[in-house]
C-alpha cells in the first residue's frame, strides 16, 4: 500500500518512522519516462510520466525495506560512490520548497544546495512503501 507524503506533518513522521534514513542505504533504483516505441515503430517522444522508484534498505528503523515513488521528476543528481569508500547513509535532507520535494543523501543538502556534491533529486511528488527484503 502506498503512503503519499503531502504536507510537513506527514514527511516529519514518515522520517521519524524511517529514522531519518540513518545507517541505511540506496540499494536500486529505475527510472520510468514515458516515452516508448510501439510494435508499429512508432515514437511516443514524451516524457510524460518521469518516475524513479528507489529502495531504501536501513539498520535502524523498525521498517527495514522502503521503496519510495519520486513522479514528476525534475532533477536528479546520481553520485555514486565506487568500491574504495561505504556508502551508509548516516542523515539525509528532505523537505518541500516552492511546492517540490527535495531528497539529498546529507543533511548538507538542505543547507549547501548549489555547492552540494552529493545524490540528490527534485520532484512534484513522492510516496512511499514497505518492500519486499
Amino acid at each position: 500500500m502506498w503512503n503519499e507524503i503531502n504536507t510537513e506533518q506527514e514527511l516529519f513522521a514518515f522520517l521519524k518512522l524511517y529514522s531519518n534514513f540513518h545507517d541505511c542505504c540506496l540499494k536500486e533504483m529505475r527510472y520510468i519516462s514515458g516515452a516508448f516505441v510501439n510494435l508499429n515503430s512508432e515514437m511516443h517522444p514524451i516524457n510524460d510520466q518521469r518516475k524513479l522508484y528507489i529502495v531504501f534498505q536501513g539498520q535502524c528503523a523498525d521498517i527495514t525495506s522502503i521503496e519510495m515513488e519520486f513522479s514528476g521528476l525534475i532533477k536528479l543528481n546520481l553520485i555514486p560512490v565506487d568500491e574504495t569508500y561505504t556508502c551508509e547513509i548516516l542523515d539525509i535532507s528532505m523537505f518541500f520548497e516552492n511546492g517540490k520535494i527535495y531528497w539529498g543523501d546529507s543533511d548538507e543538502f538542505f543547507v549547501q544546495r548549489e555547492l552540494y556534491d552529493g545524490t540528490w533529486l527534485c520532484a512534484e511528488k513522492v510516496r512511499w512503501r514497505i518492500a519486499d527484503k
